[in-house]
């Protein structure tokens, strides 16, 4: 499995969309901070995102924005309509109440967020910026994007027999799409997402995350991948922002965590699995990483 699929995995990506707005303009909202990522994709009309780093952004039909760690934004027509709070409109759309059908032009967005379950956040979401913004099809994953989109607006023009689940593969497919989509235009030469494009340690990340019950050493490590171990200690840390025993500990307890949910095992076993031989001493990184023992963790996942 290649690094960034293991993440995902082990990060429980989960997502939810929540429907195809039709907005007339004026219009406008204002979005609060959020413990969830964000997307909007505009299929029509006209779309201007204040973002969380103060830039403003048009929108061309056809374009995505994504808010990866939740901040607080604004989304309307242009920038001077006057905004509604989104819980305010959240509120009155399921009351029924009509918002935003002063008769302008129509725009329409496809909007929903992603969650991911466990906390701290791994070093690959930590790493992306406060806002992508992806241009409308010019690179192979933005055609994946559209055809994702297009079967996204069929499940939601015409809901049918399993439409929830579909919609929820589909955006999952789309967040794929999206760090897809960014690597290609951003190329970041710095940070998690570079550490995906660096051959040698992205070698060492997935040697850690298929087999985390190993006894891994710095030394260990950096022998797999041809490297010496002080360049790759220190190339792995420029880009990780972490050492790669300290990545190690961390991707442990995070798979433990998986553990733990998905599996009946024993917490001795499920121990062993992620490389520590004392039920103890796991039980002690367990709590100092999550607050809670392995025990309470299972038990507050039931």
């Amino acid at each position: 499995m290649d690094s960034l699929s293991a993440i995902l995995e082990a990060t429980r990506l989960k997502s939810v969309v929540y429907s195809k707005f039709p907005l007339a303009a004026p219009w406008g909202l204002d979005i609060i901070q959020d413990q969830n990522s964000q997307f909007w994709r505009l299929i029509s009309g006209n779309c201007t995102v204040g973002s969380p780093d103060g830039r403003i952004i048009e929108l061309q039909e056809g374009d995505l924005v994504f808010i990866p760690h939740g901040s607080a934004h604004w989304i309307a027509d242009k920038p001077t309509s006057l905004r509604m709070p989104s819980p305010e409109f959240v509120k009155a759309r399921r009351a029924g109440i009509p918002v935003f059908n002063g008769g302008g032009e129509v725009t329409n967005l496809i909007a929903g967020h992603f969650e991911f379950d466990y906390q701290p956040l791994h070093p690959f979401l930590k790493d992306l910026p406060p806002i992508i913004h992806i241009r409308q099809y010019l690179t192979e994953n933005q055609l994946l994007l559209k055809q994702v989109t297009q079967l996204m607006l069929e499940e939601l023009n015409n809901e049918r027999p399993g439409s929830n689940v579909m919609l929820k593969c589909l955006s999952e497919i789309m967040f794929i799409n999206i760090i897809r989509t960014y690597l290609e235009q951003a190329e970041p030469e710095s940070g998690f997402l570079s550490a995906l494009n660096d051959p040698r340690i992205s070698k060492a990340l997935k040697l850690m995350q298929e087999a985390p019950q190993n006894n891994w050493t710095l030394q260990s490590l950096a022998s797999e991948i041809g490297m010496s171990r002080s360049v790759f200690f220190n190339q792995f840390k420029k880009l990780v922002h972490e050492t790669p025993l300290s990545y190690l500990t961390n991707w442990r307890i995070r798979r433990a965590q998986n553990l733990l949910i998905t599996e009946s095992s024993n917490i001795s076993q499920i121990a062993a699995s992620v490389g520590y031989q004392s039920e103890a001493a796991f039980n002690r990184l367990f709590k100092s990483k999550t607050g809670e023992t392995p025990a309470a963790y299972r038990r507050s996942k039931k």
